[in-house]
């Protein structure tokens, strides 16, 4: 019997998936991947003056590094890449379901973020930053029209993409959703919302937040919008014009946490 179209759909996904690997470049991306017991390693490409500098990890790893000349680097990567002489082969992390992830530690209430559209590699990077900074419990975004796991994302994650939960769903709408069955307050933030983050926030600190932040310029998607509990703005103090949206991710966090 023929197997229907979209079962040969899902099983060549899984089989690309299964196939799929990253190069993470430059010393700090790469002697934080090395340290990572959860990191899948399977290749590691470094020249002499790398290697002395991360002669520790990569004993720690227990991985054989392949030594390359520094004006012919050996490894796949663009050319403007800066590699530092260092990189690694790995495979994507895998940081379990949404749910496992955002309940919270107990310790106090969480916090998320979503990410709508926001296809740069350096503005998710420095996302994953600041949310590690102030303790986010996952960073969420679409599978499709975001920014998937490169050396160039890392790079700027500076180790956080090795520490933060970066989350890639089917759906942003059911994720939403989902987060609010779990008793979060879900906020997108818009420029032209009426009401502040703080004036928001103010009342229910107590309560599980996820923020929602969409690309520069379109801003979140109508879908998205409606699937919010409230839209929310930063306060500004004059009439500029919007935030880069890692800076914005930044500012937000601190506003439900401090």
């Amino acid at each position: 019997m023929k197997k229907p179209k979209w079962v040969i759909e899902k099983e060549q996904a899984k089989r690309a998936s299964a196939a799929e690997t990253v190069w993470l470049f430059g010393l700090h991306a790469v002697r934080d991947a090395l340290e990572n017991p959860a990191r899948e390693k399977l290749r590691l490409i470094v020249t002499r003056n790398a290697h002395d500098k991360l002669a520790e990890s990569i004993a720690a790893a227990g991985i054989e590094p392949e030594m390359s000349d520094p004006r012919k680097f050996a490894a796949p990567l663009d050319p403007q890449s800066v590699h530092q002489g260092a990189a690694l082969e790995v495979k994507p992390l895998d940081w379990g379901s949404l749910a496992e992830r955002c309940l919270g530690d107990g310790t106090r209430p969480p916090r998320a973020l979503l990410l709508d559209r926001v296809t740069d590699p350096h503005n998710v990077g420095a996302i994953l930053r600041s949310a590690e900074v102030f303790g986010a419990s996952a960073v969420i975004a679409p599978r499709h029209h975001s920014a998937p796991e490169t050396g160039a994302l890392a790079k700027t994650a500076s180790g956080a993409l090795e520490r933060q939960p970066y989350l890639r769903v089917r759906n942003l709408a059911d994720a939403i959703a989902e987060l609010q069955k779990m008793g979060y307050m879900v906020l997108g933030l818009a420029g032209e919302a009426e009401q502040t983050i703080e004036e928001v926030v103010a009342p229910i600190r107590d309560r599980p937040i996820a923020l929602v932040l969409g690309a520069e310029g379109p801003g979140l998607r109508q879908k998205t919008r409606e699937s919010c509990d409230a839209l929310v703005r930063i306060e500004f103090a004059g009439a500029f014009g919007s935030l880069n949206v890692s800076n914005a991710s930044a500012i937000a966090l601190y506003a439900t946490v401090r």
